[in-house]
């Protein structure tokens, strides 16, 4: 190890493209992520989808604004792109890409964090529309964009790094969300294998369950029931997955490839509701 390595001189994502996904509003996870990944310099490529928060209750937000809030964080000469895309869509994940590569002319850095909400429900309440909507959104949308990094990847560039996003499901249930389970599991499962494949040209793949946070859902009523089980005392925030995502993406983490990881900041699932 070089002093240079230990002193820091140059921001650690300084002349890399990381493309973050699902980012379309100033209080999601995608938001926290492409913001830290501009401060460690990275040149940013936002995909976002605002139709999808207009049909939910916390309502569309200014993309203008959204943007405004990652371009702040920009070092240098570093610069921001987007694309609108529906990633329901079966060809939409490679005009992402082409979108990426024509703005920045290469892609070094994947973030998957993307997901459908809502149109989901219990076993009984099922049915096939749900279940392949979900698939659509959530899994096959960031296989495919997966494919198309490899695609394009250039070997000789160093630092490749992808981060899908899982959600839990594998440490507790999600209730009423068997759809979302279902292929938030899925990408979870899959991860070793991507892997496997893609460490032979030098790209790393890993997958982050950034835990219960607060995106703008959390009402007082519902952090009376689970506060018992946050030793912190507090929810998680958009900005703790943040931290976890951007370092992956940065050479601090170039050993580590085919894991799934968990920031949850000590979620207990079955600790007793009146604590101890």
């Amino acid at each position: 190890m070089t002093h240079r390595e230990l002193d820091r001189e140059e921001p650690a994502l300084r002349g890399r493209v990381a493309l973050v996904t699902g980012v379309s509003r100033r209080g999601g996870i995608g938001y926290a992520t492409a913001r830290r990944l501009a401060a460690l310099g990275a040149d940013v490529f936002l995909h976002h989808f605002v139709p999808h928060d207009a049909e939910q209750e916390w309502g569309a937000d200014d993309l203008g604004l959204v943007f405004a809030g990652v371009r702040e964080r920009l070092v240098g000469d570093a610069r921001l792109a987007d694309v609108h895309a529906d990633l329901a869509l079966s060809e939409a994940p490679a005009r992402v890409f082409d979108a990426a590569v024509a703005a920045f002319g290469h892609v070094d850095i994947l973030v998957c964090n993307h997901a459908l909400t809502g149109k989901d429900g219990p076993l009984g309440e099922l049915d096939a529309s749900m279940l392949d909507a979900h698939w659509a959104v959530d899994a096959r949308s960031s296989i495919l964009l997966v494919q198309e990094f490899l695609r394009r990847h250039d070997p000789a560039r160093p630092g490749a790094s992808i981060t899908l996003m899982t959600s839990g499901q594998g440490l507790g249930p999600l209730p009423g969300e068997v759809a979302y389970a279902a292929s938030k599991a899925a990408l979870a499962g899959i991860t070793v294998t991507l892997a496997e494949q893609l460490g032979d040209r030098g790209i790393r793949v890993n997958t982050v369950n950034p835990g219960p946070v607060d995106t703008g859902y959390l009402t007082d009523e519902m952090w009376e029931v689970v506060k018992p089980m946050f030793p912190f005392g507090r929810y998680g925030d958009p900005d703790d997955p943040a931290r976890l995502i951007a370092w992956l993406s940065t050479d601090d983490a170039r050993w580590i490839t085919g894991q799934v990881l968990n920031t949850e900041g000590g979620f207990g699932r079955w600790r007793p509701r009146g604590g101890g």
